[in-house]
């Protein structure tokens, strides 16, 4: 079984950055422009471009090419989050097996080593930290192209577009949960409910019950 969760606004207090060649720190927002001033941080998208004609993400992607040099100390995706419940998921189901979805950077692998960034599709966030359905993202896809094991998503709405997009190839069933009264729309996925009085991250109650064998795929 694979296993799918969105990603989280809180991060790791040591967590590390991407740097630019000033040495300022790299926050990723998703409309950089419109972000505050700051002297201690740049601000930048995922895809702009960040050294001669190479972007973050290629930059990004070349830095997990050597995981054991982290001059940068980036943080594996699914230690990068606070809230515990991704490294439970990882520790029943093994890092190969978890997926993270996130907004800024796409499907990645539980270990796939990662920056801060403060980019979200919540609606609550602040502007210039929210992507919009129009912005163009070169979203990462790391699930297995030639693999029948189940996949199973936890997340909310806002983020279930983005998963049906990127998993739509997926050979293997695809199990979504949600909680709203009117099924949402994720085509080819199975739904299955998950009744709560959470509204919001309730996807974590969902995985945690998951993980005592209360509810089942």
């Amino acid at each position: 079984m694979k296993i799918v969760i969105q990603c989280a606004a809180k991060k790791h207090p040591d967590a590390g950055y991407m740097m630019a060649k000033d040495g300022k720190r790299i926050v990723f927002v998703a409309d950089p422009e419109n972000a505050p001033a700051s002297d201690e941080f740049r601000f930048a998208r995922p895809d702009g471009i960040a050294a001669g004609e190479k972007t973050w993400r290629e930059l990004l992607l070349e830095c997990n090419q050597q995981p054991d040099n982290n001059p940068l100390h980036l943080l594996p995706a699914y230690r990068l989050y606070m809230n515990g419940t991704y490294e439970a998921l990882v520790n029943a189901y093994g890092r190969g097996n978890i997926y993270i979805l996130s907004a800024g950077w796409g499907l990645i692998g539980a270990e796939f080593l990662t920056p801060k960034y403060d980019i979200t599709f919540s609606p609550s966030a602040d502007l210039y930290k929210r992507r919009k359905k129009r912005d163009q993202y070169n979203d990462f896809c790391m699930l297995p192209k030639d693999c029948d094991e189940e996949l199973v998503f936890f997340g909310g709405k806002d983020y279930l577009p983005l998963f049906s997009d990127l998993s739509k190839d997926y050979r293997g069933k695809r199990i979504v949960f949600y909680n709203s009264i009117i099924e949402p729309k994720a085509q080819g996925c199975n739904l299955i409910r998950f009744e709560t009085t959470t509204r919001t991250n309730w996807h974590y109650g969902c995985a945690k019950a998951f993980l005592k064998g209360d509810i089942k795929a």
